[in-house]
This record gives C-alpha cells, sequence and structure tokens, in this order.
C-alpha cells in the first residue's frame, strides 16, 4: 500500500493505514467444521478495532477469511473491499478466461472464489485433491513459518504448469505467502496477487480514484 501511494502521490506519501491483526489459529477447528458463525466472531473484534479508530473501510488479505465474510449473517462495522471481487476483477480485465486458484485448503474448496469468478463471467479451476493437500502443507508448514525451499517452489511451479496443460491461462496466487515462491519471472502463468491487487485497490479507494465500498459482510 505503501508503495503503491508512493507511485501515485510521490515520495512518503499515503493514506493513514490501521492494522489490527488478530491470529489465525483460533479459528482452525472453526474452519474444519464450517463453523462460520464462530469465525466472524472472530473477524469482528478485529473489524470493530478498525472502526473504533476511525477507519473509513477495511481490507482483509486473508483470503480464507472471505469465506466467512460472505456467510455473515449480520452487516461488519464498517464496509470493506472483498478480495475474490478484486482479483476476480482484474482476471476481467486481463481477458483471461479460465483462472487457477492457488490458497489454503479452505480458500481451493471454498464458495468465495468460485463466486466471485462467477459474478466477474469468469471461469475458475482449482486444483486435484492430491495437489491441493500439497499446496496447503506448504503453505502451513514452511511459508508461515519462514521457510521457503526450492523443492517446494518446483511443486507449484509443477502445479501451475500442469493446469497451463488443462487450459488455464492465470494463475490466482490467493494466499499471502504463496508469493514467496512463485514469482511472475518463474511462474508458467501470468500470476495474480491477490495481495497485492488488493492493496493497489485499497489504494485507489483512499485517495479518490475508485468508489467507496459498500459491502459489509453477507451474500452480494
Amino acid at each position: 500500500m505503501v508503495r503503491e501511494s508512493a507511485r501515485t502521490l510521490g515520495a512518503h506519501e499515503h493514506p493513514e493505514i490501521t492494522l489490527s491483526i488478530l491470529p489465525m489459529g483460533a479459528t482452525f477447528a472453526a474452519y474444519d467444521k464450517g463453523d462460520l458463525d464462530a469465525v466472524n466472531a472472530h473477524l469482528r473484534q478485529t473489524c470493530q478495532r478498525l472502526a473504533d479508530a476511525g477507519c473509513d473501510f477495511f481490507v482483509c488479505p486473508d483470503n480464507t477469511a472471505h469465506i466467512a465474510f460472505d456467510a455473515a449473517r449480520e452487516p461488519y462495522s464498517l464496509p470493506g473491499l472483498h478480495i475474490c471481487d478484486v482479483v476476480a476483477q482484474q482476471a476481467m480485465r486481463d481477458g483471461r478466461a479460465r483462472v487457477a486458484l492457488l490458497g489454503t485448503r479452505w480458500t481451493m474448496a471454498g464458495p468465495a472464489y468460485p463466486a466471485a469468478f462467477a459474478r466477474a463471467g469468469r471461469a475458475l479451476q482449482s486444483p486435484e485433491p492430491e495437489e491441493r493437500a500439497i499446496i496447503d502443507q506448504i503453505i502451513f508448514e514452511e511459508l508461515c513459518q519462514g521457510i521457503v525451499t526450492a523443492a517446494s517452489r518446483a511443486e507449484y511451479l509443477r502445479i501451475i504448469e500442469r493446469m497451463k496443460r488443462d487450459g488455464c491461462d492465470a494463475v490466482a496466487l490467493s494466499c499471502t505467502e504463496i508469493p514467496l515462491l512463485v514469482t511472475p519471472d518463474v511462474s508458467p502463468l501470468p500470476t495474480l496477487d491477490s495481495t497485492r491487487l488488493l492493496a493497489h485497490a485499497a489504494v485507489a479507494v483512499a485517495i479518490g480514484n475508485a468508489p467507496a465500498p459498500t459491502w459489509c459482510g453477507g451474500d452480494h
């Protein structure tokens, strides 16, 4: 966000950014059980802190969290940008027809990204079950622990190459840590980096180059 702002506003200039980051570990069991009410109760705490701090809107780079956001029964205390929509809209602008989806096991199997891509009129494809297990294991056992290896990069690139042969024309890197392994210069497919795309979209809203969000969770 800071670097994107500097490109538009000039060096050392950016909108005020307030962070509230709760650990994800408390929600793992709830995601596995499909208890999205519990996940939303967790996430509402951090959103309320941002609202109390005077923020105008929120962005959440946790792709998996958007499964819970979409299932929220009550509106959140702030409007927010939906990361899946941001990625899907970029895929549409780029003219992508079928996008490979990489993320946590919950993101790859969940409804948030398919719904967003359907809204954008784009096709989306998740890896095969055994590939999802590899991707998820590397995220949580390695990347989240600061471990980046050539062997794991090779596994990701192998999966992306296979999905390219299957007809995908871009790959959505829909987990904050995946760009540590998969960069545009090594990827067999053009990349859609969800974290960077969301940051750019947030800056556009904050400086008035894009409309303020109105979505406060729940079904679109």
